[in-house]
């Protein structure tokens, strides 16, 4: 399983992941419940409590792992949510929103009509057909799963 945990992390971070990040995702993704402690995540992976903590944080603030207590404990556990990768990429569309909005006013900020405004339209063109496209690709995977999976 560590070997696996270790490609799979390196692979993430290739595509441009985070190597701590990816390496305590992919330890919760394995685990039976899917969910670890930072002390069984330091053990699993063999770092320390503060490379742990960095790590969770940053999944936390992604939305990929959420963090829960349960109760009469003082060990706060760190959980894959439902639908994690759904649920992560799904905001991804608010995120294609925004750039677009800012395109636009870099747009009018260097004039349409320049070459840094052509760059900047083309831009703006291919975030806006990623999240159309995004969209249905993602409504297609709720139909899919729906129905069973593949």
């Amino acid at each position: 399983m560590g070997r696996f945990v270790e490609r799979f992390a390196l692979h993430l971070s290739e595509a441009g992941f985070p190597r701590m990040p990816a390496r305590v995702f992919v330890a919760i993704l394995v685990s039976e419940d899917g969910q670890r402690t930072a002390a069984e995540l330091g053990e699993v992976l063999r770092v320390s409590p503060a490379a742990v903590s960095g790590a969770v944080q940053y999944l936390v603030q992604v939305g990929l792992v959420a963090r829960d207590r349960k109760p009469g404990e003082r060990r706060d556990h760190y959980r894959l949510y439902d639908d994690t990768w759904y649920e992560a990429l799904t905001r991804q569309d608010s995120l294609y929103t925004r750039w677009e909005q800012d395109l636009r006013d870099g747009m009018a900020a260097v004039g349409p009509d320049s070459a840094a405004g052509a760059r900047l339209e083309e831009t703006r063109q291919f975030f806006g057909f990623l999240r159309e496209e995004f969209s249905r690709v993602m409504d297609d995977w709720r139909r899919t799963r729906a129905a069973g999976g593949r």
